[in-house]
């Protein structure tokens, strides 16, 4: 069956992780290297599926059919010559469209920057190009990369959210139309919509792959990588910390070049967050017999009752979502008044929430939240002597409806996308986090996160290829 045909057939609610395959990069390389296939033929299979995935899924703002084109044949014939820049030369990818594109529109999912040319690639993107990526198009993120969303549609079911802000990102990943995307994440916006959208997907420690320009120079956005498999992933985030680097004052991604081979952890932390008790009783039961897999094998899981330790960092990040609100609102202010000054109707009405929000914050406030983080991220660090990492949900739960029925709130915030409520803590933190696709609940994808300290982000990822190896996705 064709990636289109597989990816058209899982769009009924009938997601099962043991059987929906993604699109890989990396297990293409032989064959372009033999001559049996080329990057310029991949690229066709990439645009193949997206025009009969598109229509429905929404996932790319704009595509540059031409320019990916050219660049692919550039690739194949470094290939061709012996002459890879790259593990990566030649792969297609989607860039969220927060980020800045020579070739392409920067938009940011407002009306406000509807055609907005800056002629000029954000870091990232330049280290991409400079690897040999075959940079495809830019793909929806929600209004700013916040709350509101844009029009995609998750690719399991099109009335459910793909999540956001990534939400293009997540989508393209999970419709089966690239092997790898850029998207960003400074509550929830990378592992939240991956966990919708049945990717695997990384946030890194926080400035570990180089921002750029990012609309309000928000203190704890992370630029994160959407994969169909943990091998293009890291491919993908390493590539851009060698040629871009971390952001300024930061000293990028640690790790080799090649993947982490598989590790077994001894223990692990189940983290709860402040998410737990949002939980369904069939995804906390799903959860369950993924943490009863570990068990059986051998790997401790630690938990708040086990030490004072543990119930101390559960404590100090049990209000990371309102934390997480104080400090992006405070941060953005200055972006949001210049934008209301400009048209204030042409912003929806969760960004003028904000802008209220910032409006009755003053920098007391604002160092107040700064101490609030500090000691959160001390009470994390403490564990590091109990565990190699920590593992919990990626998201409260599947998909909600696309409609926005499914809304939940924060006090001051409406969330359209879907809670961040496992996700709000590891932003704050600015440690690393990957999810894997584990579950399928109610026919939807749900993925298991699994964190680490900081700058232990290839360790985690070599973790992560051995839960992949060694646990048995459920499906309930």
């Amino acid at each position: 069956m064709s990636v289109a045909k597989r990816q058209q057939t899982a769009t009924s609610g009938s997601y099962d992780p043991a059987s929906t395959s993604l699109p890989t990069f990396h297990d293409a390389v032989p064959g372009f290297q033999d001559g049996s296939d080329s990057p310029r033929a991949y690229l066709e299979r990439c645009l193949e599926v997206i025009e009969a995935r598109e229509p429905e899924v929404q996932a790319w703002v704009t595509i540059n059919r031409d320019g990916a084109r050219a660049a692919a044949d550039a690739a194949t014939d470094r290939i061709k010559a012996g002459r890879a820049l790259s593990p990566i030369d030649g792969m297609p990818i989607g860039i969220k469209d927060l980020f800045m594109t020579k070739d392409m529109p920067t938009e940011m999912g407002s009306p406000l920057f509807k055609g907005n040319q800056t002629h000029a690639d954000s870091a990232l993107v330049y280290g991409l190009r400079l690897a040999g990526a075959v940079i495809l198009g830019k793909t929806v993120t929600t209004e700013l990369g916040f709350s509101h969303p844009g029009p995609t549609r998750n690719p399991f079911d099109s009335n459910r959210t793909p999540g956001g802000s990534s939400s293009g990102s997540a989508a393209a990943i999970g419709a089966g139309m690239v092997p790898a995307t850029i998207g960003s994440q400074v509550v929830g916006s990378v592992i939240r919509p991956a966990s919708f959208c049945g990717n695997i997907a990384i946030k890194p420690t926080l400035g570990a792959l180089n921002r750029g320009e990012r609309a309000g120079g928000l203190s704890q956005s992370h630029v994160g990588v959407h994969a169909g498999s943990l091998q293009d992933m890291w491919a993908v985030a390493y590539q851009i910390a060698a040629k871009a680097g971390g952001d300024a004052g930061y000293p990028g991604l640690y790790g080799q070049e090649a993947p982490a081979a598989a590790r077994k952890p001894s223990h692990l932390v189940l983290l709860q967050t402040e998410g737990w008790e949002t939980l369904d009783g069939t995804t906390h039961a799903a959860f369950e017999q993924i943490l009863d897999q570990l068990r059986r094998q051998d790997i401790q899981i630690l938990t708040r009752a086990d030490s004072p330790t543990i119930d101390a960092c559960e404590v100090a990040i049990a209000d990371s979502l309102k934390l997480a609100r104080d400090i992006c609102c405070w941060e953005l202010r200055w972006t949001l008044r210049n934008l209301a000054e400009k048209d204030a109707s042409q912003m929806s009405d969760s960004l003028k929430q904000r802008l209220a929000l910032a409006e009755d914050m003053d920098l007391a406030d604002y160092r107040a939240a700064l101490d609030q983080r500090d000691r959160m991220r001390a009470r994390f660090r403490a564990l590091a002597p109990f565990a190699d990492g920590c593992i919990t949900l990626s998201s409260a739960g599947i998909a909600p409806p696309f409609d926005g029925s499914g809304a939940v709130g924060e006090p001051g915030i409406t969330h359209q996308t879907g809670l961040p409520a496992f996700n709000a803590a590891t932003s704050a933190l600015g440690v690393p986090c990957v999810t894997l696709p584990l579950m399928g609940v109610n026919g939807m994808p749900v993925g298991v996160q699994l964190v680490g300290q900081a700058h232990r982000d290839q360790e985690l990822t070599g973790f992560a290829a051995w839960m992949q190896e060694n646990v048995k996705p459920v499906s309930l």
